[in-house]
């Protein structure tokens, strides 16, 4: 275990969240641990209107921008890839756009999801370097996650099936 691993307590809700309910200290593909972590909370999240699912998708972007930040400072690193909030709100962005809840659209999201957030094009690689702490951990997923979702409702609602 690295060094700045050491500095988390799990005890604490902040490093909880972060990194994931503990999916983040995954050893391998941490950000994709966290991604496939994000889904039963998805699961829960659907049962909400869609108001409120938005509601707490908003919430938790903004509580994810202290929580990261505290975290990383706490570690003493930048954006360390056990913090994976930032993939869990990127994830539940995504999967608002599936046209129905299906296992299938589930993988999708997650694939294409995982796609942008590890590519990182323009304008997600601009966010990923030029804003940094808290904000910055979290803006590249959700870029991520808002074009994700266009992605999957135009496939999902507008291609030739």
């Amino acid at each position: 275990m690295d060094a700045a691993k050491k500095r988390l307590r799990m005890r604490n809700p902040w490093h909880l969240l972060a990194t994931g309910f503990g999916s983040g200290l995954f050893p391998w593909g941490p950000g994709t641990a966290g991604s496939v972590a994000a889904i039963p909370c998805w699961i829960v999240l659907t049962y909400l209107p869609w108001q409120v699912y938005s509601m707490v998708v908003m919430f938790s972007i903004c509580i994810g921008v202290y929580l990261c930040h505290q975290t990383a400072k706490d570690m003493g690193v930048h954006d360390h890839g056990s913090i994976v909030w930032d993939e869990f709100v990127g994830m539940w962005i995504t999967l608002m756009a599936i046209p129905v809840r299906s296992w299938q659209w589930v993988l999708a999201g997650f694939v294409v999801f995982r796609i942008f957030d590890i590519w990182k094009p323009w304008p997600i690689r601009w966010f990923d370097r030029n804003i940094h702490g808290g904000m910055g951990i979290m803006i590249d997923d959700v870029i991520a996650g808002v074009i994700s979702a266009l992605v999957i409702y135009l496939i999902g609602h507008h291609w030739p099936f």
